[in-house]
């Protein structure tokens, strides 16, 4: 790996949002950076949601936080306290920033050693409706991307 961060030591970027497979993410992101000697940066991405009010009718978009950003905040803490042993603390950055989860991640993993991202594998309908924020990174990152895939409740530690 190459010396990314400001001190010389492997950055790692990891996408967290609380699911399964971004708990995966986040614990291999920490061995692999205890491994090199290097940091992860924690990002939870999040946006004021689009609901959508029937179908054929254009999107509307809720207009004020409602506390998104708050719960944000109490997510990668969650994930971070229940993931992360006190002695690793050091090594991991959380930060929670407002804007699309997978461009978001790539602004965040420019000049990084790796990205690592899971994957909740919604199938191709729903990637397809929403779109993939794995398969984006993969696409269009400046850099190299691990996918840490697993079925919910059965992610490896």
């Amino acid at each position: 790996m190459s010396s990314a961060s400001t001190n010389g030591a492997p950055r790692i970027v990891v996408g967290v949002d609380g699911s399964p497979s971004s708990r995966m993410a986040l614990r291999w992101a920490l061995r692999q950076a205890n491994f090199t000697d290097g940091t992860v940066d924690a990002i939870l991405a999040w946006q004021i949601p689009m609901v959508l009010q029937s179908y054929g009718m254009a999107p509307v978009y809720v207009e004020q936080d409602g506390g998104f950003e708050d719960d944000a905040k109490k997510t990668i803490e969650a994930v971070i306290s229940e993931e992360v042993a006190p002695a690793d603390s050091q090594r991991v950055r959380s930060l929670v920033i407002h804007g699309n989860p997978a461009q978001v991640l790539l602004d965040a993993a420019a000049g990084a050693d790796l990205l690592v991202v899971g994957s909740r594998g919604h199938g191709e309908f729903a990637e397809a409706l929403l779109g993939s924020v794995s398969q984006n990174c993969v696409h269009h990152a400046s850099g190299p991307v691990l996918i840490m895939r697993g079925e919910p409740g059965h992610a490896a530690s």
